[in-house]
């Protein structure tokens, strides 16, 4: 029964999506997948400081309760890379509230410029929000220029492996991809900042997946969870968990010398040593949080 639920929404989904397409996404003569998208905005500090930000503040003062740690170890100015464990199912949430920690914990107020996923600059309206807030797509290019412009930079090595994985494997680590941000660490002398991030896993708890809807909608995945899709548009409020942000102290690489960017067992080595310093920090704050509702 469920499987054909699934077969016939993803059916219908897929559908709409090829009207939608034909009604105009393009222009006259070109195919979707080949017009060129429009050209994202410039990021603008002050809009996010007094526009974007205030409206998850509420979230992340009232309804998680965020405890921040180590707000010292955040660069006081010049390049940085933050590299933190993701989660959050439904909403990658942790990567806005980080984003707030570092504003609101930092004496300057820096602004935390993080690489987004593909899906982000896909949908229209939130690629324009998104680059106005900061967020530039998750290309080698793009971090160099950010690194090379002083900015602090987040990433989140599991990307999707680590947002959509299942609720029984919160907390534990997935692939750090090929180290791309370790390299560009290396080859700009920028220190990387292990980040814990606690209680994103129990926003939308995943309690399996359903394929045929994620290839009709083209996402990476599609979760189900104890309130989406069965609750409607309620589906998608996060739960209120507990949440810990933890900035570790700094691993430098400067005097390593930007040829380093080059030597695999180099990079291989700290890749292992902001997971390790990001899961040895993640035990400690869930024993320290206890309960996930606090």
């Amino acid at each position: 029964m469920t499987e054909m639920w699934e077969r016939r929404v993803a059916d219908l989904l897929r559908a709409a999506r090829v009207s939608l397409e034909a009604r105009g996404a393009a222009p006259a003569g070109v195919s979707p997948e080949a017009a060129e998208p429009a050209p994202l905005p410039a990021f603008d500090p002050q809009l996010t400081s007094e526009v974007l930000l205030p409206v998850f503040r509420p979230l992340y003062s009232t309804w998680f309760r965020v405890e921040v740690v180590g707000a010292s170890n955040l660069p006081a100015e010049g390049a940085g890379i933050l590299a933190a464990n993701h989660g959050g199912g439904l909403w990658a949430l942790d990567s806005v509230m980080t984003a707030i920690a570092v504003h609101d914990e930092h004496p300057a107020h820096r602004h935390l410029r993080m690489l987004g996923a593909d899906l982000i600059f896909r949908t229209p309206g939130l690629r324009e929000v998104a680059a106005l807030g900061g967020v530039t797509p998750a290309h080698d290019a793009d971090l160099a220029r950010l690194l090379e412009s002083g900015e602090l930079v987040g990433v989140w090595p599991e990307g999707y492996r680590g947002v959509g994985k299942p609720y029984a494997q919160r907390y534990q680590l997935q692939r750090f991809g090929r180290g791309g941000f370790v390299r560009a660490a290396l080859r700009h002398g920028a220190p990387i900042i292990p980040t814990a991030i606690v209680g994103a896993e129990e926003i939308h708890p995943v309690l399996g997946n359903a394929p045929r809807l994620a290839r009709a909608l083209k996402l990476p995945y599609f979760p189900l969870t104890p309130t989406f899709p069965w609750l409607g548009p309620l589906g998608i409020i996060p739960l209120p968990s507990k949440w810990l942000i933890e900035f570790c102290a700094p691993i430098l690489t400067d005097s390593l010398g930007a040829d380093a960017a080059d030597d695999p067992r180099i990079v291989r080595e700290l890749v292992d040593q902001v997971r390790t310093a990001i899961a040895d920090s993640l035990s400690a704050l869930l024993a320290r949080r206890g309960s996930a509702w606090g």
